[in-house]
C-alpha cells in the first residue's frame, strides 16, 4: 500500500488528559475556490537526473546516499563525505548524489519501530504517511519543483536528524505529513490540523503555510461523502507553545528560520476515516492537495484561512523521535 516515488532505486530520483475546555468558535472559514486552481510551474525541471558520484572533498550539503538515506553531510573528507546518519551518528560515505539545496522538503512522520498511530483496519501511521508523501513529491515534481524527502523508506530517523537535513538544505517550504488519533468527538467536516511556528524569523510565514495547506486538505477530503468525521474543538490551524514559551513541536522547533508546517491530515483512529485512508486514491488526494497548499505558499501571496485558538493542552503528545534505541539504516 505504500507508494515510494523517491530514491529506492539509486539512479532515478533526487531527491501529538487535556484539561477542561470553554466551547471555542470554529476556525475562520475557507476561502479559496471550490474548483482546484491550477498549480503553476515552480522552476524548470532538469534534464536529467543525477548521477552518483565520488564524495572526496564534496561541497555538497547533503548527500543521498547507495541505499537511498537522505544525510546532511557534516564534513568533507579526503575518503568521502562525514554525513549525519538517521539516529543521529556520523559516518563516511564515499559516493552518492550530492545535494546542493533543495526548493522543498517534505517529511513522512514516524517510521521503522515507531508506527505512530494505527487505524482499526491495520493501517498504520508511517506507512500512510510515506504514501501521501510520495504523492505529494511526485505531484510537486511535475510541476517542477526540486524535492526531498528526510525518510525515503521504512527506518526511524530522529526529529533531530530530520531538522538537519531541512537546515542543511535551506528549503522554501517544509512540511511534515501525519495522521492524527484521539479526537475529541464528532465534527461536521474533516478534523484537519495543521501547526505552525510561533518563534523565529520564519513564524509569519510558517502561519500562512499551515493556512494554505489547511485550506486544500479540508477542500480535498470534504468532497468524500457520507463520512463521520471526527476531531478535536479546536481543529483548523494553530500553534502549540511549550511550558517554556517554545514551540512545542520538535519538528517545528529543529526547523526554524525555514517556513515549517506540522500537518496532521484525518484521523487514522476513526473507523470510517480509516476505511477511507486505506484507499491508494485517496492517498493520492491528500498528498496533491498538500502539494497544492506548498505550490500556492511558493507562487501566491495567499493567506491561507482556517486559523484558530488552540485551547490548553497539559497532556504530552504522543512519545518518540529520539536517538533511544534507534538503529540506523544501512547507508
Amino acid at each position: 500500500m505504500i507508494r515510494i516515488t523517491t530514491v529506492l532505486l539509486f539512479l532515478t530520483a533526487l531527491i501529538t488528559c487535556s484539561p477542561t475546555r470553554a466551547p471555542i468558535a470554529p476556525p475562520s472559514p475557507i476561502t479559496s475556490p471550490s474548483a482546484s486552481p491550477p498549480t503553476p510551474t515552480l522552476e524548470e525541471p532538469t534534464a536529467a537526473p543525477p548521477t552518483p558520484a565520488s564524495l572526496a572533498g564534496t561541497s555538497a550539503k547533503a548527500v543521498i546516499t547507495p541505499s537511498g538515506v537522505v544525510a546532511p553531510v557534516l564534513r568533507a573528507q579526503a575518503d568521502g563525505a562525514l554525513v549525519g546518519t538517521p539516529c543521529g551518528n556520523s559516518a563516511v560515505v564515499s559516493t552518492g548524489i550530492p545535494l546542493d539545496g533543495a526548493m522543498v522538503v517534505l517529511d513522512p512522520g514516524h517510521g521503522g519501530s515507531e508506527v505512530g498511530a494505527v487505524g482499526p483496519n491495520g493501517l498504520t501511521e508511517k506507512e500512510l504517511n510515506l504514501s501521501v508523501t510520495g504523492f505529494a513529491e511526485s505531484f510537486l515534481r511535475g510541476n517542477g519543483a526540486n524535492v526531498v524527502l528526510t525518510r525515503t523508506t521504512d527506518y526511524r530517523i530522529t526529529l533531530e536528524a530530520r531538522g538537519k537535513i531541512v537546515k542543511a538544505l535551506e528549503p522554501k517550504a517544509f512540511v511534515s505529513i501525519h495522521h492524527n488519533a484521539e479526537a475529541d468527538g464528532p465534527l461536521p467536516r474533516p478534523g484537519t490540523e495543521t501547526y505552525y511556528q510561533t518563534v523565529g524569523s520564519s513564524s509569519a510565514e510558517s502561519k500562512r503555510l499551515a493556512g494554505l495547506v489547511y485550506e486544500e486538505v479540508v477542500r480535498t477530503l470534504s468532497q468524500y461523502q457520507g463520512i463521520s468525521w471526527v476531531g478535536d474543538t479546536d481543529a483548523g490551524a494553530k500553534y502549540r507553545k511549550s511550558s517554556s514559551g517554545n514551540d512545542y513541536y520538535g519538528i517545528i522547533r529543529h526547523t526554524q528560520g525555514t517556513p515549517a508546517a506540522l500537518a496532521e491530515l484525518a484521523f487514522i483512529s476513526n473507523p470510517p476515516e480509516a476505511d477511507l485512508l486505506s484507499r491508494l486514491d485517496v492517498q493520492q488526494a491528500e498528498g496533491e492537495a498538500v502539494a497544492r497548499g506548498i505550490s500556492r505558499f511558493l507562487t501566491t501571496e495567499d493567506p491561507g484561512s482556517g486559523f484558530t485558538e488552540p485551547y490548553p493542552r497539559q497532556a504530552p503528545a504522543g512519545g518518540g523521535g529520539g536517538a533511544a534505541g534507534c538503529t540506523d539504516p544501512p547507508l
